[in-house]
Formats: C-alpha cells, sequence, structure tokens
C-alpha cells in the first residue's frame, strides 16, 4: 500500500521558524519529523510514498530526493495553487493505488496503520478515518458516529460544550480509489468540509477508528514545546542519535563538555556541540547539531535547532531557536521563539 503525505502547508502558526521551512522538516529530537514519520511507515511495511509538497518545497526533495537513503521509494507531486487537503489527495491521483493511506505531514504520532487498514477492511467503508479523543475539541474537527463507528457528520471546531463528542479527525485516512472521484480537480477542496460530507451524503460509509499510541498536532510553538517535552520525558518513543551519558542524558558523537558544566536531566543534546565551563544545560532543554555554549551560559526548558549560540552567560528559558542563530553574551530571552533569515536570502 502506498502512503501520501501531505507536506504543502504553509504552518503559518508556527511562524517565524516556519517562514523559510515547511513545518513536517521542523526538527523534532534533533531530526526532522517528516523523516521520523517516513521511518515509521517503513518498519509498518510502507516503502512507496508520495509527497505532496507547496511550501519551499526544496528544502524537502533536496532532504529526501527518492528516497534511496531511506529504503523506501518517494514520489513528489506539487501544488500549482492551494488546493486543501482533498485537492491535494486529488492532484496525487496519478500516482495512488486502489488503496492507499493520507497523512497530515505535520502531525506528530505514533500511529498502528496496520491496525487502522484492518478496521478498515472489516467495516467495508470507502474512507475510514483515524480519530483521537481529546480534553477540549473546540479546536477541531469534530466527529458523530453511530453504534458500528460510522461517522454521520462533521462539526468543524464547535464551542466548547456544544460538540457531539470528543473525537476528532487526527488526519490519518485509509481510502479506497473510489473516494478521488467525489473531489474535483483544479481547485481548492476541504475534506473534511466538502468530500467526506459528500461521501456521506451518497450513502457511502465512512468509519471512523480510534488511533492508538501518541498523537500531536505540531500546529503552535507550544505543541511544539511539548512534543519535545513528551520526547523528554518517554512518552513519544523515537529513534534518537547518540549515547546515554546518565538517566534522561544522551549526547551525540564528538560533543565536548568542559569542566564545571552541568547536564540537567531531561536533556538530548546533539553531535558536535561545545558546552563551556560553568554551563547549565536543562532541565528539558534539546540542542541541536554544532550549537555552542558559552561559559557561564543556561538553557533550560528550550529547543535549539542546528548551529546555534548561546554565548557567554546568556540565559534562555522556554525558548525555540532556529538554525544558526547567535543568541549575545548576557543576553536574556524568555519564552521567545526567534529565528534568522538565511544571509542568502537577506533582502
Amino acid at each position: 500500500m502506498k502512503a501520501l503525505l501531505l507536506a504543502g502547508g504553509f504552518g503559518t502558526r508556527m511562524r517565524p521558524l516556519t517562514e523559510r521551512l515547511p513545518k513536517p522538516m521542523a526538527p523534532v529530537g534533533n531530526r526532522p519529523w517528516l523523516e521520523h514519520l517516513i521511518a515509521g511507515l517503513k518498519e509498518q511495511g510502507i516503502r512507496e510514498i508520495v509527497i505532496a509538497v507547496k511550501h519551499y518545497p526544496e528544502r524537502i526533495i533536496d532532504y529526501f530526493g527518492d528516497g534511496r537513503k531511506l529504503g523506501v521509494d518517494i514520489r513528489y507531486t506539487h501544488e500549482p495553487v492551494p488546493l486543501g487537503t482533498a485537492g491535494a489527495v486529488k492532484n496525487a491521483e496519478a500516482l495512488l493505488g486502489s488503496r492507499f493511506v493520507v497523512i497530515n505531514a505535520d502531525i506528530v504520532h505514533r500511529a498502528d496503520i496496520r491496525a487502522l487498514v484492518e478496521t478498515h477492511e472489516r467495516s467495508g467503508a470507502m474512507v475510514t478515518i483515524g480519530l483521537v479523543e481529546v480534553a477540549d475539541p473546540s479546536q477541531f474537527g469534530v466527529v458523530e458516529q453511530s453504534a458500528d463507528g460510522r461517522i454521520v457528520r462533521f462539526v468543524e471546531k464547535p464551542p466548547r460544550g456544544e460538540a457531539p463528542s470528543n473525537r476528532i479527525n487526527a488526519g490519518i485516512y485509509i481510502m479506497e480509489r473510489d473516494v478521488l472521484q467525489a473531489i474535483p480537480a483544479g481547485r481548492e477542496v476541504s475534506i473534511e468540509r466538502e468530500t467526506f460530507p459528500s461521501l456521506i451524503a451518497a450513502g457511502h460509509r465512512v468509519q471512523g477508528a480510534d488511533v492508538s499510541g501518541y498523537w500531536m498536532d505540531m500546529g503552535t510553538s507550544d505543541r511544539y514545546r511539548r512534543i519535545h517535552w513528551d520526547l523528554l520525558d518517554g512518552k513519544l518513543e523515537l529513534e534518537l542519535p547518540g549515547r546515554e551519558l546518565g538517566r534522561g542524558i544522551r549526547i551525540g558523537e564528538d560533543t565536548e563538555i568542559a569542566q564545571g558544566a552541568m547536564l540537567v536531566p531531561p536533556v538530548l543534546v546533539g553531535s558536535r556541540v561545545t558546552i563551556g565551563e560553568r554551563a547549565v544545560v536543562g532541565p528539558y532543554a534539546v540542542i541541536g547539531d554544532d550549537c555552542v555554549i558559552g561559559r557561564g551560559a543556561r538553557v533550560t526548558h528550550s529547543i535549539l535547532w542546528d548551529r546555534c549560540t548561546a554565548a557567554e552567560a546568556a540565559q534562555l528559558n522556554r525558548c525555540i531557536v532556529g538554525s544558526g542563530l547567535k543568541i549575545d553574551p548576557r543576553h536574556l530571552l524568555h519564552e521567545a521563539v526567534v529565528n534568522v533569515i538565511p544571509e542568502a536570502e537577506t533582502i
């Protein structure tokens, strides 16, 4: 079975981090989330992958190529204009098989795709939608189901307390090819507001199935932080580079930690990182590759992407710092989300 990964969104709620980066390429545990996602699909036997791209597509295509280095086959579709979720599926029609899985690539999850396929086959549905339960469904698309799991209607972002259930669309779908006939070509089409309701109205079975395992929408900087704290706490299990230095401390290759520096667990430090004397890193810190943490600097509850510098006596708390950025000596940042425009792109 093939997988279609929808990676064309603009990631507006995560700006400035996604200003020139597709949201699924944001690092999770010092590795692009999209790479984790593809590796997870491979583990479940899915090796033919189509990626729908639009926002800075070269960042994805240059990184993954044809997928050979990951042991999968990757092809790409480009959206000439924003097409919405269903429109992006329709745009990939020529590359899809008789049955396929569609995944919103900016959702961080460890879903059991095989279990969804089994439910799909048993129910005889045209579409099976992965569902998760949330405490507050007011920011999501909510479903109402019959006793046998069939979806009877969708309610988009209902007011708090008025939702028909707490089950929301997890952004993971098992689809039969016939679904593509219900999607008009060449225009923006919403899969929740247009495609799925039209299938239900026509009498086709749209099934809902609970997704087991970790799930989190990476849509905001707060959720992005939470994903990393869950990773450090072991709630999200991903393959991470480096080695365990102590309980809750993992470091990469060729990383140098000066005498008197402190790593306070949980913490993840990448490769070729330099941590200066009396610096404190952690708790809840993720440091990317090739970073420099200066003498006396302190980095807590923060995520630094690759090639960052926290100079002498700088202090960062609850920050997210984009690749290549330098925090000057003795600067204090609290709950900051900062990024830089690459020099070649400076206007």
